[in-house]
């Protein structure tokens, strides 16, 4: 995917300043105006390296791969009676953990193919938002669907959001989705065959990256109507819209937390 070029962008009537591609030039082209970006994919590389940061302190905590014997990853995981007992940073905390030297590989792979790509095309600020709203929105599912017992960990969530990112943003720019499609499908099937996997995490990661990202490249045009938005007022709907996100999916977890902490009592 990180091959998809986001070129023949068509301005959506917003006034940009002209950008050099930058990030090896694959003809990726900006779809916000004036979009913050480095020379490097920056961004990405630092929540490569978070990743890496935590699975090695999770490694030399527990003494070996074994890191369900690390007291972090114990009290990062994502595990509902421990949100219902108040411990909400694991909705956060739980994206940046892995078990296992491949489960990391495979995902810290796909966030530099994903992320490098994305980052250019949405600026730094969205870029990272969408992958934190991702990452919420993956715990949001955990916590509605997955079982009281599950005890849930990764990146896949943030990873799944990216890829409903980059499939909005091969849409904005008219180029075929069926690529990134094949690609969502088989995983999906995968997270399903696989036993193990949470299939929840990594659909609420999916459907909250492409929402929130639509909300920054379509939402605009949208409801602009006839005219055609500031750069003000659509960088205004795009924050809009990943607040209302953001907002959505940490209610969702806290109010699960606390119906869990409060059973019904019924009368027989």
């Amino acid at each position: 995917m990180g091959q998809h070029c986001v070129a023949c962008l068509q301005n959506d009537g917003v006034d940009r300043a002209t950008v050099r591609p930058q990030f090896g030039d694959r003809g990726i082209r900006p779809m916000v105006a004036r979009p913050l970006v480095a020379s490097r994919p920056i961004a990405t590389y630092a929540l490569i390296a978070i990743n890496v940061v935590v699975f090695a302190i999770c490694i030399a905590e527990a003494g070996g791969l074994q890191v369900l014997n690390s007291p972090l990853f114990l009290d990062w995981s994502l595990y509902k009676p421990a949100i219902a007992d108040g411990q909400y940073w694991r909705l956060f905390t739980s994206g940046f953990l892995h078990l296992s030297v491949i489960h990391i590989a495979g995902n810290m792979l796909a966030l530099y193919i994903l992320g490098r790509d994305l980052e250019l095309a949405l600026g730094i600020p969205r870029y990272v938002a969408v992958y934190v709203t991702s990452l919420f929105g993956g715990s949001a599912f955990v916590m509605l669907f997955e079982s009281d017992t599950a005890v849930t960990a990764g990146a896949s969530g943030a990873i799944y959001g990216l890829m409903g990112a980059i499939l909005v943003v091969l849409l904005k720019a008219r180029l075929s989705p069926v690529p990134v499609l094949s690609i969502i499908g088989l995983n999906i099937v995968l997270s399903i065959a696989i036993p193990g996997i949470s299939i929840w995490a990594h659909i609420g990661g999916l459907v909250f990256g492409a929402v929130a990202t639509a909300g920054i490249v379509f939402a605009p045009g949208l409801l602009g109507g006839s005219s055609r938005p500031s750069a003000k007022t659509a960088s205004i709907i795009g924050w809009v819209t990943i607040a209302v996100l953001f907002v959505l999916a940490v209610g969702i977890c806290v109010g699960i937390g606390l119906d869990y902490s409060n059973p019904t009592v019924l009368v027989r």
